[in-house]
Parts: C-alpha cells; structure tokens; sequence
C-alpha cells in the first residue's frame, strides 16, 4: 500500500455535507463586527505587549539596581532569571484555566497581581524583595501572551487568523524595543522605580479598559465550566482545581514538538543578543549612559514592526506582514487542493529566516562585536540586531498560527533547528498520524 504523500491534507477532499458544515461553523466569527474586533485586538496587544516590558525594562538598569541594593549585576540578573521561570509556568496556568473559565476572568484575575508585583518591585529595599516582587509581577504579566493569542483564535477564521496573529505579535514583541529605551531613560533621567511605578498604572489601565470593553470570546458551550455546569445539580459556583502541566502531553506529538522547539531556539537568540547587551555591546564600545543602552533594542523593535506592501516578500518583513504571508499561503495552497487544508502550509514561511536571518544575525554580531572597533562597530551591530528583529518574527508568528489552526486555541511561543520545521512541512501528515491530541479539522476551524 502506498504511503500517505507529502501533500496528504489534515481532511481529506470534502464532503457538501462537512462544507455546510463548515460554513456553518463559520458563523461563529461573526459574533463580533470588526470594529469590535478591533477593539479585542487592541485590549489584548496591550496586555500582551507589558510582559516584555516587565521582562525587558529592567537590563539597562541592572547596573544601577546592583549600586543602590549593594550587590552585584550578577545576582540582579538572577531576579531576571526568576521572573521568567516565573512566567513560563503560569502562561501554562493562566493559558489553562482560560480555556476552563474563559479568556475574560483569566484577564481580570491576573491584572492585579501584575499591579501589584510592580508596585513592590517599585518600593523593594533588598535583593530579596526585590526577587519576590518581581515574580509576583511576572506571574501577573504572564496571561498577555498566552490567553492573548487564544483569544485571536477565537474571533478571527482560519485565513484571516494569520494576518491578525501577526498585529498582536508585532504589537506585542515592540515591547522588546521599547521597554528597555524607556527603562534606561527612567534610569539615567530619574530612577529604575519610575518604570515600575508607570507598570503598575498600565496594569491598571488594561485592567479597566477588560472590565468595561472586553467580552468573552471563547466559542459558546467550549468552555470546561459551561459542559461543566449541564451535569451538575446545582448551579452555584465552584472552583475547580486543573493541571496547569497538563498542556505539556500535548508535546508528545511529534509536529507540536517539532515547532514548539524550533520557536524556542528562535527566541533564545533574542535573549541572547539583548539581556546582556550592557555588558557586551555596551561595554566593548563604552556605551555607560543606560538610555543609550536601551535605545539599541529599538534596531529589534523596528524589525518586529516593519511593513511591506508586498505579501510574498517573506524575507524582508516583520510580524505584521509575517502573518500576511501564511495566510496568503495557506489561502493559495487550499485553493490549488480544491479546498483541501494542510495547515502546514503556513509554515513554508518560516524557513528562509529560520535558516538565514536569526543564525546570521547572531553570528554577525558576535564577530562584529569581537573584531570591529569604534562607530562602524555600533553601526553594523545595530543592523544585526534589526535583522534579528524580523527573523524572529517571521518564525514565531507563523508558527503561533499554525499551533492554533491544528488545536484550535493551543498556542506556544516556544531556531537553528530548521531541519524540524522543515520536516513538519514535509511529514506533518505522518507526524500528526503517529499520535492523534485531538486536531482541529477544516469543518471546526
């Protein structure tokens, strides 16, 4: 018997009945008008886009944080470590419970704790204090990224959800840019406190702004505490008590490893080139003043936000017109299938940057960093880090996209491994074969 072929769809050639399914269940995208989903996307973005501030405010003024608390840079960058240990484990928290109670209380419990971790970090005295309040923050910032991106999967179909994945990711990663310049500014122009003061009074703006204008967005009758409440007898509520690393079986499929894994190399050269950019870069062209430190990341930042008419131009944009071309990708491929999906199609965008532009942009810095001296030096690095900027893009926004097409709601922002993605494109019918989690097919998509 013949193998399944390199083109096999996730649904074989459609059925009348599974396209008025389909159509059917594409009504269910319509319950908001694009004003309003506009609205959703900017609420979400901003609560997507104070995680890397929290996370990216703070490497400027490492230097000054260890003067004030009488310690070392190194022990400060522990409380950088911490926060995102911190952060890894409640996206899978947070991400969990959303699809159990809903995107919206999720928002509004998490909000807080982001308001007042900042204030603590704001008003902290010791390395100690410091380290709590900084996990508390980070536990509280933690639910923009992963809910964010639910809740894109949730209000946008399968061929407009690359190009609104791309918006949030592109909004959302400008962080990167902005929260260190603005860090280094408050350091050097006031106090490394500023910023967080000005965290805890964004964390309580977004959180208003859900209260009033969010609504919820999960697909009527799909949340755990809706079939939760047609079997029970009674309909007061209870708190239930979930796995929050549950989530990670869902890695045993090969496809979902596969770009889970290839995402997480990709956005280990970020941190790479930007968390220690003060004692590198800064400090081999005696770069002290923090703003200017800071105003480095804005190269990357540029990178996640560049723009381009042109939607077949992959190598040469960023997230907005990243998610662009996985949509026109995978709109192309459906159509030259008479309608059959391979959601892996989306994919086939990610490969240029993940072979070219995120490798190259790290090794060239290095070697410019090493070997050139003086304003060529800062000149070259800053276009290697513009270059890792769209890279990283390109690879991540797709890949959040085809992870929630074949899960439909499963997100992760989890490079050098290009041969994973590669096989993914090529064998993602096999992989997914080898071990059903319950893919998302066309008709419920």
């Amino acid at each position: 018997m013949t193998g399944p072929s390199e083109e096999s769809p996730l649904l074989a050639r459609v059925s009348q009945d599974e396209v008025e399914e389909v159509l059917q269940h594409e009504k269910v995208y319509n319950r908001f008008s694009i004003r309003q989903k506009r609205a959703v996307v900017a609420i979400v973005s901003c609560a997507g886009l104070i995680p890397l501030f929290v996370s990216g405010c703070i490497v400027p003024a490492i230097p000054q944080i260890a003067r004030e608390l009488g310690t070392t840079g190194s022990i400060v960058n522990l409380s950088v470590s911490l926060s995102m240990v911190s952060a890894a484990i409640t996206n899978m928290l947070w991400a969990t419970y959303s699809g159990y109670y809903g995107r919206r209380p999720i928002f509004l419990v998490s909000l807080p704790f982001l308001c007042a971790g900042s204030l603590g970090v704001a008003l902290c005295w010791s390395i100690p204090t410091l380290m709590m309040a900084r996990v508390v923050q980070a536990f509280g910032a933690a639910s923009g990224m992963s809910v964010g991106a639910g809740v894109i999967g949730d209000i946008y179909k399968l061929e407009e959800r690359g190009t609104a994945m791309g918006l949030f990711f592109g909004t959302t990663l400008l962080g990167a840019a902005l929260a260190p310049l603005a860090g280094g500014a408050m350091t050097h122009y006031a106090s490394w406190r500023d910023i967080h003061y000005a965290l805890f009074c964004a964390g309580l703006l977004v959180f208003v702004c859900t209260l009033l204008y969010l609504p919820e967005t999960s697909h009527p009758g799909t949340r755990g505490v809706d079939k939760a409440s047609l079997d029970a007898d009674s309909t007061k509520w209870k708190w239930v008590w979930l796995n929050p690393f549950a989530c990670l079986a869902l890695l045993r499929a090969p496809n979902l490893f596969a770009v889970t894994l290839a995402g997480t190399f990709v956005l280990l050269t970020d941190y790479v080139l930007l968390i220690p950019l003060s004692y590198t870069i800064g400090a081999r062209y005696g770069i002290t003043n923090e703003a200017l430190v800071g105003a480095f990341f804005i190269a990357a930042g540029t990178g996640n936000m560049s723009q381009s008419p042109r939607p077949w131009h992959a190598a040469a944009l960023g997230a907005p017109i990243a998610g662009r071309i996985s949509d026109y990708m995978v709109t192309k491929s459906r159509k030259q299938r008479g309608g059959e999906w391979v959601p892996e199609d989306r994919l086939r965008a990610t490969l240029t940057p993940a072979l070219l532009l995120v490798p190259c942009s790290v090794l060239f810095s290095g070697l410019t960093t090493h070997f050139v001296d003086g304003r060529p030096g800062i000149v070259l690095n800053l276009l290697c880090l513009f270059m890792n900027g769209i890279g990283v893009d390109l690879v991540l926004s797709p890949i959040a996209a085809y992870l929630v097409d074949v899960m439909h709601g499963k997100s992760a922002q989890l490079m050098a491994a290009h041969n994973m993605l590669w096989a993914t494109i090529e064998y993602g019918e096999r992989m997914r074969a080898w071990l059903d989690v319950g893919y998302s097919i066309a008709r419920d998509n």
